[in-house]
């Protein structure tokens, strides 16, 4: 009997001992925030996809979270409500259905990977291939996992105003 009173008692102190964890909390300008849950924006102008691999590697200004979840955008073209962005991967085709060309991407805790793909890039205008501008978003897998109304992700602007992104803080890349 005193053996089952001592494993209660060793179960009820280290159950004691997990309420007192905590976070710890960033000050920045004498305001709080909890550095793993912010969401952020790197913008990337003057990419450049050039032969021969037509690839581009985007290093972050600092490593993220292996959990957190990366979102890249390709700006489009600008039209009458502003900038368009697309979420990549992208893919364009010929009028009978196959495949032109596309973009993709990967990332890692440093780096995101963009890949121009297709049939025949050196014949792709360079207004494809050339002068890119190129935002990766990081969401804290915290948040995303969190999020109670679904966002569509393929809407830029849906995605700022749900992750509560200031676009004002963009970090610009060059």
């Amino acid at each position: 009997m005193s053996k089952k009173i001592t494993i209660l008692l060793l179960a009820f102190i280290g159950m004691i001992g997990l309420q007192s964890c905590t976070t710890e909390e960033y000050y920045v300008q004498g305001d709080t925030y909890d550095e793993d849950t912010i969401s952020e924006v790197f913008e990337y102008s003057h990419v450049d996809f050039l032969p021969f691999d037509y690839s581009v590697f985007l290093d972050f200004p600092h490593p993220i979270y292996t959990s957190d979840m990366v979102l890249v955008y390709r700006l489009a073209g600008v039209g009458p409500e502003g900038d368009e962005w697309r979420l990549l991967p992208e893919t364009y085709y010929f009028n009978d259905g196959t495949l032109d060309f596309g973009y993709r991407n990967d990332f890692t805790q440093y780096s995101a990977k963009v890949d121009l793909y297709g049939y025949d890039l050196s014949t792709l205008p360079n207004e494809f291939k050339l002068n890119q501008v190129i935002r990766v978003v990081v969401i804290p897998a915290f948040i995303s996992h969190k999020q109670i109304n679904k966002v569509d992700f393929n809407d830029y602007n849906a995605v700022v105003k749900a992750y509560n992104i200031d676009e004002s803080k963009i970090q610009k890349i060059e």
